[in-house]
């Protein structure tokens, strides 16, 4: 019996293992900090259609991807620059998009239950810019902002670019990975098909004047 259990045990972390996170560069994490609204700057206002948050999730056996629609919010912009913003997301929105029928409901109803999102409880995410640093290059950014997600309030800081800065429209990309369970999303998956503690964002905003 002891080998058996053994066997089990380091069955089950060879599976950990392979789990592997979805690619991309994990933001960094922290306790949220006070927003500071800016007091200057012209408000472009988020075009919800022209905008899109595609997640990616992995597991033993493959993954799943699909999108988030942004319900609502706003970039502030000072002399062609991003200095802050807010975004509201539709979490009874979120839904894969690699698979159809039966699967697809199956799926996009797991991820609203208490498993995941539970999303009748917390029906809304929110991402509200705390900072937004120089990156490398121009049109590079380092933005940090507080992520709530199931009520909980984390402050990330990744990678992003600013597209497009005129007087009519901004349009900034990113693309990062956070670890589901610093929000509470703990649900791990069946034992002989364990879930990545990542999820991957690739986001696309678009916000006009």
């Amino acid at each position: 019996m002891k080998k058996i259990s053994l066997l089990a045990i380091g069955a089950a972390l060879v599976l950990a293992s392979c789990a592997g996170n979805p690619e991309g560069k994990k933001a960094e994490t922290k306790d949220s900090v006070e927003t500071a609204v800016a007091t200057t700057g012209a408000t472009y206002t988020v075009d919800a259609a022209a905008s899109k948050v595609k997640w990616t999730g992995t597991k033993v056996t493959g993954a799943h991807e699909g999108l988030i629609t942004i319900s609502s919010g706003s970039f502030t912009v000072d002399q062609g620059k991003v200095v802050g913003g807010s975004f509201v997301l539709d979490m009874n929105s979120i839904g894969s998009t690699d698979l159809e029928g039966e699967w697809k409901e199956k799926l996009d109803g797991h991820l609203k239950n208490e498993d995941f999102f539970d999303v009748a409880k917390f029906p809304e995410a929110k991402f509200d810019i705390t900072s937004v640093a120089p990156g490398a290059t121009e049109g590079d950014v380092k933005v940090s902002g507080n992520l709530t997600i199931k009520g909980v309030s984390k402050n990330i800081s990744f990678d992003a670019k600013v597209a497009e800065s005129t007087d009519a429209s901004v349009h900034v990309t990113a693309d990062f990975n956070i670890a589901r369970e610093d929000w509470g999303v703990s649900y791990t998956g069946k034992a002989d098909d364990l879930i990545s503690k990542e999820i991957n964002f690739k986001v696309s905003v678009v916000a006009k004047k």
